[in-house]
């Protein structure tokens, strides 16, 4: 005959290391089938040396599992709690229920609350009702508070203007700018913004797909993110730009191969309309690079909305791809519209006279490159910082900001 071993063992004693907050710590030997509740009794008349005079001494304490830091339940066996000998328990008393506060405490808050309470538009009518109506002229306050990013459009599209006049006295204009125009093809298909590359490989996307994101999305970080999270699994992540090196190479050869254009602009002859017509034709080109570029996911978001598409792409335009301020923009009065982006500021501001007098942006105007920079910040606002950080372009971007934040202050 054989006998389980569970029931050779059912009265198993296990030694218990007790200890309570004041330090002190014994063992206590119970056996597996002992409640909590009666092992914290007997740990209880261990520590009051003797019986318990107020029962409601043993409800107020409780036993914790040192290792697993777990109060046990009353109600369960050693067993049912899984513990083991040697374990350690410490013996703590609860802390006590808050005292629930008097009626007259209560009253004193709730009158404390109504004080401090806001007055509602009633309370505010009759308060003002004495008082005389002013119009407050809404324009000039929006004016005097008026972002910098939102005025800056303003200022390039006048700069450009300016520019353009400037660099058009120069006889080799035509030259310049058509270096300038094969320089900007080099530069959208080799040149990389090292900061936006280090921020996308932060991320842990490879090197060479972030460079080839960057330049597919125009050096914009954000979108450069989405188009690799969207490609992840393409089999043709990977497969260099298609005719990246053959373009850059037919840009370079048109700009070093003078044409016809060229050669009377550079002929004594040429006349001065013929110049201006071929700088206009350039000027034209370099913009219709520079396409405004929406946030793919802002659009889908606000198209999910119900709004149109063409009305979210505005929106998205005008508020220079912010998600928030272009859902505000549809829904309140959709000011300013589209076509105020292209309305430069008022030349005769004292703004704008400052912003020419200064020395450091009239030697910025008449560099080329300065105002290819303005034509790309127009249209695409967020490679503002990549300009910015420019060691050509960057000082006049600062002193134009300098100047603002002075009058605008004043």
């Amino acid at each position: 005959m054989f006998v389980q071993e569970e029931k050779i063992f059912a009265g198993k004693v296990l030694k218990i290391h007790i200890c309570t907050m004041e330090g002190t710590e014994w063992l206590e030997e119970v056996t597996e089938d002992t409640t909590v509740e009666k092992l914290k009794e007997k740990c209880l008349k261990h520590y009051v040396h003797g019986s318990l005079e107020d029962p409601k001494t043993l409800t107020h304490h409780k036993l914790i599992h040192a290792a697993t830091e777990r109060v046990l339940t009353d109600t369960k066996t050693v067993a049912d709690e899984n513990l083991k000998d040697k374990d350690v328990l410490l013996l703590i008393k609860k802390r006590p229920p808050p005292t629930p506060p008097k009626l007259a405490d209560i009253s004193t808050e709730e009158k404390k609350k109504q004080d401090n309470k806001a007055p509602d538009k009633d309370a505010i009518l009759k308060a003002t009702a004495s008082l005389s109506t002013r119009h407050t002229d809404r324009t000039v306050t929006q004016h005097n508070i008026r972002d910098f990013q939102t005025e800056l459009r303003k200022i390039l599209v006048s700069l450009i203007e300016v520019a353009q006049k400037l660099l058009a006295l120069n006889p080799d204009a035509v030259e310049l700018f058509k270096k300038a125009n094969a320089m900007l093809d080099e530069d959208e298909e080799d040149r990389v913004d090292e900061t936006a590359l280090q921020q996308l490989t932060e991320m842990g996307f490879p090197e060479s797909r972030a460079i080839k994101a960057l330049r597919l999305n125009h050096m914009s970080v954000t979108q450069a993110m989405e188009w690799l999270i969207e490609h992840v699994d393409d089999p043709s992540v990977d497969t260099p730009i298609p005719g990246q090196d053959s373009s850059g190479a037919a840009g370079a050869t048109a700009a070093a191969t003078p044409g016809p254009s060229v050669s009377a602009a550079a002929s004594a002859s040429a006349s001065e309309s013929t110049r201006q017509d071929e700088l206009t034709e350039i000027f034209k080109r370099i913009r219709r690079k520079r396409e405004f570029r929406p946030d793919s996911r802002a659009v889908i978001a606000l198209m999910e909305m119900g709004f149109d598409e063409k009305e979210v792409i505005d929106a998205l335009r005008v508020n220079n791809n912010q998600q928030d301020a272009a859902c505000e923009w549809l829904l309140g009065d959709r000011k300013p519209s589209p076509e105020d982006l292209d309305k430069g500021i008022d030349t005769n501001s004292p703004l704008f006279q400052a912003i020419l007098e200064n020395p450091v942006v009239q030697l910025g105007l008449t560099n080329p490159k300065t105002l290819l920079a303005f034509e790309d910040m127009l249209e695409n606002p967020l490679n503002s910082t990549q300009w910015m950080n420019d060691p050509e372009t960057g000082p006049v971007m600062l002193q134009i900001s300098r100047i603002f934040q002075t009058l605008n202050r004043t």
